[in-house]
């Protein structure tokens, strides 16, 4: 495809309680040429290196208000960052997701998501289609 970004166009960022969740998608990234690094905590996710583009954030294992307060402080601090909650329970951090005239919108992908998924997601939202 065309307009499929390059592979050193994405630096994706993990963050999951799942240990197996951060491997097993850093491993499917790995694969497709895209730079990754993943992290259990969120004060980790905060120390981001600069050359991260995506945030790829499994919420469900942290306390809703965490997030909600993380999400709020990562837009404000990289308003360029592409943000995907992938989770079951995207109307608890509502607070967190919608436009606020200063960032990109957090993007939602439903549980369960496969590597594919995500990276299709991030691709599309990194490069959206010219019309």
């Amino acid at each position: 495809m065309a307009n499929r970004p390059s592979a050193g166009s994405l630096h994706v960022a993990v963050v999951a309680d799942n240990p197996e969740t951060i491997d097993a998608l850093h491993a499917y990234f790995s694969q497709a040429g895209i730079a990754s690094n993943g992290t259990r905590t969120l004060n980790d996710a905060d120390r981001m290196v600069p050359a991260t583009t995506a945030l790829v954030l499994f919420p469900d294992d942290f306390d809703p208000g965490d997030i909600v307060t993380f999400i709020t402080s990562l837009r404000s601090a990289r308003p360029k960052l592409l943000v995907l909650l992938v989770t079951g329970t995207p109307q608890s951090f509502r607070s967190a997701l919608g436009p606020d005239g200063h960032s990109l919108p957090p993007m939602v992908l439903p549980k369960p998501a496969f590597g594919w998924n995500i990276l299709d997601a991030l691709r599309a939202h990194a490069h959206p289609r010219s019309t």
